[in-house]
Order: C-alpha cells, then structure tokens, then sequence
C-alpha cells in the first residue's frame, strides 16, 4: 500500500479514527519521511502544530521493514507518543511489529541500591523514610521499574538518587541484583523490539558514554526519527562537553558513607576522610557567594580565595584515594568506587586546564550546588561524524526549525546534508481563530518600570478572559513580582512554577477551567492544553538568552573570530524559536480560540522586530488591549 493509500479517505485511518480527514500536508511529509528511511538520506520537515507530523512519521515506520529508533524531545512527549499515539497506528495498520519504550536510567529503579538504603536508611528525613517504603513497595508488585508509574512519587521527589543508578554508581554485571535489573530488561525488550521510543538526552547518552555490563542499544537501527529535533544543538552540546559538580560529588560522598557502615564500620578514617572532603565540598560552593548565577569559569580561577577552595576539594579526593586503596582486600565494592573517585579527580583537574580551544568553561551557581561546565562550542563536525558511522535514515521535525523561512541555521548548527526539506504550514485559521496584541505605551523591556506595566496588563486579560490564562516570562525575577501582586488581587486561582511538579500544575490548571499558571522556560514548550482552559497567553519579553550568559558570550566570540555575525547568526535565531515554542502553546485545536499579547515594543521599533513576526502564524495583529477584550468576551 502507498503513502497515498495509506492516508487516503479509504485507508486505515480513515477506517480506524472517527472523523479522519485526509490532510495534503500529512500526505507530503508522510512521503518525505518515507523516502528518507527507505534510501538512507536525511530529511528536516518544519510541520506546524496541525499539521499531523506524528502520524506522517509513525506510518512509514511501521509499514517499512527494519528497526526504527524515534526521539522525543522530553519524558512527557515519550510516553504520550507511546501510551497514545503508537496504540492508535498500531490498531488502525494491524500492525505486529515489536514496541518497546526506553528511558534514561535514572527512570528505573535500582534493586541494589533501594535494598542498601532501606537496611541502612540514609537520612532521618521524615518524607525520605516514608518515600522509601513506598518505592519499596512499587519495586516488589511492578513488571517496569519504571518510577513515573509509582504513585505518589513526583519529579522532584527526594527519595529518587536513593534508589536508582548513574552510570558512575552503577555496578554492572558485578551487580548482585544484575539477573533482575529493571534497567537490563527494559533494554533488552529494546533490543529485541522494531520500533523503540527515547528521548534525546537517552540518545546521546547511549552514543557518548558506554555503560558498563550494558550492550551498546541504538546503532543496530536502519532509522532514527527525531521529534522537537530543535532541542538537538543543545543536548548534544551537553553529551559532547564535560561538566564537574558539588551534587555529583556529594552523590558520591552518599554512596561511599553507605559502604563505610555497612561493610568497613571499623575504618574510623575513612568516616573522618569522607565528613572532610563533605565540609569542603559545601565551601567550594559558599566561595561563590549566596546569590548564585553564571559566570565566566576561567575568570573565576583568577580569584585566590576561590581557587584555594577548589584546591582543598582536590586535595581530599586525593587523600580519600590513598584511604579507599587500603581497603581494596575488605570488599569487592571498594574497586568501583575508587573508580568512581579516580574519574571524578581526573573532571576537577580538567576543570583547570582552561587552555584548551574551542570550548566554553563556565559554571552554573545554583541554590545549593556549584556545576563547572566544559562545552563545546560547535557540536556541528561532531554529530556529522556520528550519523556518517551509521548507514541509516535521519528524520528531523518539529512544530519551530526555520527562522526567516529559512531552515539553514537549523541545518548548519547540526552539519547536516538533507536530501530533502520540507515547510509546512499550519492548517488552523489563524486570521480568525487568534489576535495578536503588541500593546502600546510600554515602558521600554528592561525598564524597572515594566513588572508593574505586566501588572496591569495581566489583570486586565485575566479580567476579560475569565482566567484561563498562560503567562510566560523570560525571568524568575519578574514572574515572582508579577505574581506577588496577582495572587492577592485576582479571584482565579493563581498556580506559579515551582509551588509543585510541571505535571501537577498543568493537572491543576485544566482541572479548574478558569486558572491562571505562570511560569519560565520550561513551560513554554512540550505543553499541550486544547479547549476552553486556555484562552489567553501573555509573554513578557522577547526570549534573547541574557548579554551576560558566558557560553552565549563564548559563541559569539567564536563566531566573530570565524568572520561571521554574531547577534544575526547565535542570539536571533535562538530567539527567534525560542518565542514560536512560547507563541506554540495558544492554539492546539482546529476548535481553539484565543489571544496572544506580545508586552516587548521592540518588535515595533527595531528592524529585527520583522524577522519574529514573519516567524509567527499569520494572525490578526492589534495595538489596542479594548481589541482584545471583545475577542475575549466573544469566546464561548
């Protein structure tokens, strides 16, 4: 049967979903798709929200012989695109091909690492003990492992480094537990399957690192689907650099004080050896002050009092070393723990050599921890080389890849060699399903006058579209100050990043029908809200990574030394998607109605203010907030 076939009004869709209508735009994609995995070759498809792309990939992956990896760009994506979509494809083609979904490993739980912790319980942390008995529970009834399915137990919960694995903690095949490992399994049913789901850090992950007592998955593949394939300059970035962190060494510091009371009570000095190089640890971060924030890592290292910090941790690890070699004959857990140490000593002396050109050494302060960050600053010839070493088809879509009409940066940032690319527009009417407001009078975007600007607007929409409101801003700073005022003054309910998980706000906020969420980066895409809970979505300012970032710094040098232009070729188009992910969460629906107010006058005033709009859907445009009552008031 033909792609044409396939999608047409007497295909197995139409038969199948209630409704189905054939779509040209499915259809195009479809056959690009098609032909990309059948030659080898390499497609990039812009498929809009509407489009169908999920569909377009799915079929000509499933009808093709051989096995097909396909990337999501997060865990929510994953699993929506294996617990919903697949079923409904499957059942429509009758399909018989083995699914398997496959996740990172710290999405599994650890049977040797939860048993250590019950019978010698880490903390006296009440919701720790009481987390712990719940996954202990979970552990002994699930099939998985897989802790997304244990109920009561969030994202964010405290209980999780306790009981699942990093590929420095993991034993391998020295594992006790090795026969029952729910990660070992989990990926076997990958191996044996034909088409897989993982997302792309799990990628990288299986590309960059090999674990140990783990086969290499993902190459045996004849195709590779990557879905929000605008995530992918980033996350390579990532796999491809090095980063050293006080969490990591703390994490390490956990584990070995676990093998120290269960196995080596008696080895007095290595208790005292870890509570030392613990307390230093803790000041390495203190040495970069309370605030936190980013900054430039090679400028760090020209302070003295910093430098001597770090030092300290250095020299610790090398004393624990010495310590953990006199207990090699004691137990057969000592070895990969040293190891463990000896890679972390070798990342903190990295972190030293800042000679090295080509990468970017900047760090990341955050509340508790300090992270030293080595990235490099074109992954481009990197992820070239990787594809060149496997003979099978690349797909690479999302909803946002072009900036300008063009998908050139997207293509370039990658070092891809498309045999084909492919735009696609929405099929949503845009003119009549949305209102763009660019308001007037707004103080300038910076200005310390614009939060209580945001204020008014905020009300004033909230007001006229009876909650029902996504307000994304491009800083914590300000969220907390619009949202200080808002949460006294408004009669909607009020939910704000960071009261719970990503997953119970979005619960929360479509359960109500009338609330207002508020939220930064992380809500602005992979976030899927249809119909009359959401009206309205009110964005802050432009999203430019801010001037100070020292890896944005570090790239722009790079591309002025290369003769290029900088703000033209790294700080726009990295806005410019960064807003159509944003612009992204309005309409979802042929059905949707709603309002976009834009509060950044430099799209009016600056010349690069038309690249953004020409990036956005074609909706109708205003600069009068009396425009967006009365579209507000008109939605049912």
């Amino acid at each position: 049967m033909t792609i044409e076939q396939l999608f047409s009004q007497t295909g197995p869709l139409a038969l199948a979903l209630k409704g189905y209508q054939p779509r040209q735009a499915q259809i195009d994609m479809a056959q690009v798709c098609d032909s990309a995995l059948k030659h080898s070759q390499q497609a990039i498809v812009e498929a809009e929200t509407g489009t169908g792309k999920t569909f377009a990939y799915l079929l000509p992956a499933l009808v093709n012989k051989g096995k097909y990896i396909i990337s999501t760009g997060s865990k929510a994506l994953q699993e929506q695109l294996y617990h919903r979509d697949l079923p409904t494809v499957y059942k429509a083609l009758g399909s018989a091909k083995k699914k398997a979904l496959l996740k990172g490993r710290a999405n599994y739980v650890c049977h040797y690492r939860l048993n250590q912790h019950v019978a010698h319980v880490p903390s006296d942390d009440a919701d720790i003990m009481h987390q712990l008995a719940m996954v202990a529970k979970f552990a002994a009834q699930t099939r998985s492992g897989d802790i997304a399915d244990c109920v009561g137990i969030e994202d964010d919960a405290k209980v999780l480094p306790y009981v699942t694995s990093t590929a420095d903690n993991c034993l391998g095949r020295e594992c006790p537990d090795f026969d029952s490992c729910f990660i070992r399994k989990a990926r076997q049913r990958a191996a044996d399957a034909d088409i897989v789901v993982i997302n792309h850090h799990l990628f990288f992950a299986d590309m960059a690192v090999k674990d140990s007592g783990f086969a290499e998955l993902l190459p045996g593949a004849d195709g590779y689907i990557f879905d929000e394939a605008h995530q992918l300059a980033d996350i390579a970035s990532d796999y491809f650099g090095e980063t050293i962190s006080t969490k990591k060494i703390l994490a390490f510091i956990t584990d070995a004080r676990m093998l120290y009371r269960s196995e080596l009570r008696d080895m007095l000095q290595l208790g005292k050896t870890l509570d030392k190089l613990e307390s230093a640890t803790k000041d390495m971060r203190l040495a970069f002050g309370s605030d936190g924030g980013r900054g430039d890592w090679r400028k760090a290292l020209t302070d003295k009092a910093l430098c001597d910090a770090i030092h300290r941790v250095n020299k610790d690890l090398a004393f624990l070393n010495q310590v953990l070699k006199l207990c090699l004959e004691r137990s057969e857990l000592v070895e990969p723990m040293l190891e463990r140490l000896i890679t972390l000593k070798g990342q903190l002396d990295r972190a030293f050599d800042v000679s090295v050109r080509g990468y970017s050494y900047w760090y990341e302060a955050t509340r508790y921890h300090l992270t030293i960050h080595i990235t490099p600053l074109n992954i481009a010839a990197k992820f070239k080389e990787m594809l060149s070493e496997r003979e099978a088809g690349f797909v690479f879509t999302s909803a946002t890849l072009s900036v300008n009409d063009s998908l050139q940066h997207f293509s370039d940032a990658l070092g891809l060699s498309p045999s084909r690319t492919l735009m696609l527009a929405s099929p949503f009417d845009y003119q009549h399903q949305a209102l763009l407001c660019l308001p007037r009078y707004l103080p300038e975007a910076n200005s310390d006058a614009m939060p209580r600007a945001l204020v008014g607007i905020c009300q004033q929409v909230i007001r006229a579209a009876k909650g029902r409101c996504f307000l994304l801003f491009t800083s914590y700073r300000v969220m907390h100050m619009v949202a200080e005022v808002l949460c006294q003054q408004m009669d909607y309910p009020v939910f704000v990043q960071g009261q719970m998980s990503k997953r119970l706000l979005l619960e929360r906020f479509t359960r109500h029908g009338n609330a207002v969420l508020m939220g930064t980066a992380s809500f602005w895409e992979g976030v899927d809200v249809r119909g009359s809970a959401l009206s309205c979505v009110v964005i802050d300012k432009l999203p430019f990574v801010a001037p100070d970032d020292p890896l944005l710094q570090a790239r722009m040098q790079d591309c002025e030394q290369s003769g290029g232009e900088p703000f033209a070729q790294i700080q726009l188009p990295r806005a410019v998607i960064a807003l159509k992910q944003g612009v992204g969460r309005l309409i979802r629906d042929s059905q949707d109605r709603g309002v976009l107010v834009l509060c950044d006058n430099r799209v009016i005033t600056r010349d690069y203010g038309q690249v953004f709009l020409k990036s956005l859907p074609n909706m109708r445009r205003s600069r009068d907030m009396n425009e967006v009552n009365a579209f507000l008031a008109a939605i049912d």
